[in-house]
């Protein structure tokens, strides 16, 4: 529908612009033949002529106005429609593979360890369920300015181990690095920095992989997360702060997500006054380096 409008606005702007020019040669034309018969026609149509000129600037600035909100609802209708897609999966991929784990466990005479281990596969599956429906309800109360920020002073070292501690289980063959500071002291809203570290982390291990190497980063007053993975290809690196936004197809791309993480993650920073920028690792890498203001 939005495309069909696109298209009507097209050409109804072509033919007024077409319009106002072929007013404009018949006037000049009548210019032209009556110069010589009535007084003062050159100097009104001279006013004609520039009223004209600037009534068309105002249309073409209304029009491109216009043209650049089509696009970009276009691209937000793009990116919810791949979000519906994404979180319709995710939700389904952990309910089935519980469902699965619990059948298992309730027809099948198993031994204790192999019975702890779909446990625990299973609480994995549900926390992985928990952080998406937590991402889905931040990026709500985000949209509604609902989420305060209580700030305090406290150690980042500390969150960030308690961070890492949760990822091993979950990706046990990364290789976590901690390059902090001793005692990175920051003031923000300790549990709004913890979800920033988390998005930022699962990030890192969803694009670079299970046998990566995610480092998190601390130096004056700043921190963030960096990889060696392959980073952001460059025509994205503009877009990935954007709410939905997701590279790739759908219904092609193999990476689990809903497009939310680094949306709610660049929100937060900004409710504690800060900025995130991304940056080329090197050699290879993504690196998200965050500067919280002092208050």
């Amino acid at each position: 529908m939005k495309g069909r409008t696109a298209v009507v606005l097209y050409v109804l702007s072509a033919y007024i612009i077409l319009q106002f020019i072929w007013w404009g040669y018949h006037i000049i034309d009548l210019t032209q033949e009556a110069s010589g018969k009535l007084a003062n026609v050159d100097k009104r149509v001279t006013m004609i002529i520039g009223e004209g000129a600037v009534f068309l600037l105002i249309l073409v600035v209304g029009i491109w106005y216009v043209r650049r909100s089509i696009i970009k609802d276009i691209k937000l209708s793009e990116r919810q429609s791949n979000f519906l897609l994404s979180v319709t999966h995710e939700l389904k991929t952990p309910l089935a593979s519980n469902k699965l784990y619990l059948q298992t466990i309730v027809k099948r005479e198993l031994e204790k360890e192999q019975r702890d281990q779909l446990l625990i596969k299973a609480i994995e599956e549900n926390d992985r369920l928990e952080r998406m429906i937590d991402n889905i309800l931040n990026a709500s109360r985000l949209e509604n300015k609902a989420l305060q920020v209580t700030k305090e002073s406290f150690e980042l070292n500390t969150l960030a181990k308690s961070s890492i501690d949760r990822f091993k289980q979950l990706a046990p063959n990364v290789v976590f690095k901690l390059e902090m500071d001793e005692k990175t002291i920051i003031t923000g809203d300790r549990l709004l920095i913890e979800t920033i570290m988390n998005n930022l982390i699962e990030n890192a291990v969803k694009y670079a992989g299970r046998s990566s190497e995610i480092s998190i980063f601390s130096k004056n007053s700043l921190f963030g997360v960096k990889d060696n993975g392959p980073g952001v290809p460059a025509e994205d690196q503009t877009e990935i702060f954007k709410k939905f936004y997701r590279s790739g197809s759908e219904d092609t791309r193999t990476q689990k997500g809903t497009g939310l993480g680094l949306y709610i993650v660049s929100k937060l920073v900004q409710l504690h006054g800060g900025t995130i920028q991304y940056s080329d690792n090197q050699p290879t890498g993504a690196c998200f380096t965050i500067a919280l203001t002092h208050d």
